[in-house]
């Protein structure tokens, strides 16, 4: 028995992973498919041999249910978006810079960021972002404006938070990606006639594309899941999907419409993530086997 564990070390290794894998990712998410496809039974979680798209129905059928899916695609494509346009600067800067110690010093302000509780994070975000906030106060007392302007409450508030939240699961897998990049190669495009920027865009930016892909996806889908964010910065005028997950459970005690709504988020993000490694695995590793 020793000898055979001895012989299998990456099995033995990889076992209290699988394990926990098993049971607080799959066995879950098993279980939200079954009850999805449940009819629906106030307070229930038991699981029962009746099929039904009754649940999914309900979902397509409805227009505010449609919406929140739209509203959850486009505020957290919005966030990504952004999260992307600040996010490969400062990992970009992070990862050239040349003192070790400044660089950890650096990560550890990203990772500082996560070290606070969302809740608190959100709360802040109130007293910045209020009608008798930070920025409006400051403003209506410097003269610049006369009436407070909507940072909360709307899309703008929703997206400032989703960005708070996903951008430093962005940022970090980047800082690897263009670490691991040697700058030998742009020296390279400088000799053969690019100048700096052409040199980034035919060079570095190119290399650097999984790094994108990976903290996209993160940031995606961290943003779409979040239920907090869109409740007390977007109110129920900008509902996203995650809102009417928690509402059919905790408030209607419907756990099998809960479930089958959870499953068309889950479905959404997976569709995402297909698409872009799908983008990845064909354009981008072709366009790099032609260069």
């Amino acid at each position: 028995m020793i000898r055979m564990l001895r012989e299998n070390r990456t099995v033995v290794l990889a076992l209290p992973v699988l394990v926990f894998f098993t049971f607080f990712f799959i066995v879950p998410i098993f279980t939200l498919l079954a009850l999805a496809f449940n009819p629906k039974e106030l307070g229930s979680i038991a699981i029962k041999p009746v099929l039904t798209l009754e649940n999914f129905k309900l979902f397509f059928s409805y227009p505010v249910y449609r919406q929140s899916l739209i509203n959850s695609l486009w505020l957290t494509s919005a966030a990504t978006a952004i999260c992307l346009l600040i996010g490969y600067p400062v990992a970009y800067m992070i990862a050239r810079t040349a003192s070790k110690r400044v660089q950890a010093f650096l990560v550890i302000l990203v990772f500082s960021s996560m070290q606070i509780d969302l809740t608190v994070r959100i709360f802040g975000y109130l007293t910045i972002l209020g009608d008798n906030g930070l920025i409006n106060g400051s403003l209506i007392r410097a003269g610049v404006i006369s009436r407070p302007l909507p940072l909360m409450y709307n899309s703008f508030g929703v997206i400032v938070g989703l960005v708070n939240l996903s951008l430093p699961f962005l940022i970090l897998p980047l800082i690897g990606i263009i670490e691991s990049i040697s700058p030998d190669l742009l020296n390279v495009a400088r000799l053969l006639g690019c100048n700096r920027w052409k040199g980034f865009m035919k060079v570095e930016l190119p290399l650097s594309v999984p790094g994108i892909i990976t903290g996209v996806l993160f940031a995606f889908a961290i943003s779409m899941s979040s239920y907090l964010i869109p409740v007390l910065l977007g109110g129920w005028g900008r509902a996203v999907l995650p809102v009417y997950v928690y509402q059919q459970i905790s408030n209607q005690g419907l756990w099998q419409r809960g479930a089958a709504f959870a499953i068309v988020l889950l479905l959404t993000n997976l569709m995402v993530v297909f698409a872009l490694i799908r983008y990845y695995s064909r354009v981008y590793t072709k366009r790099m086997l032609a260069v």
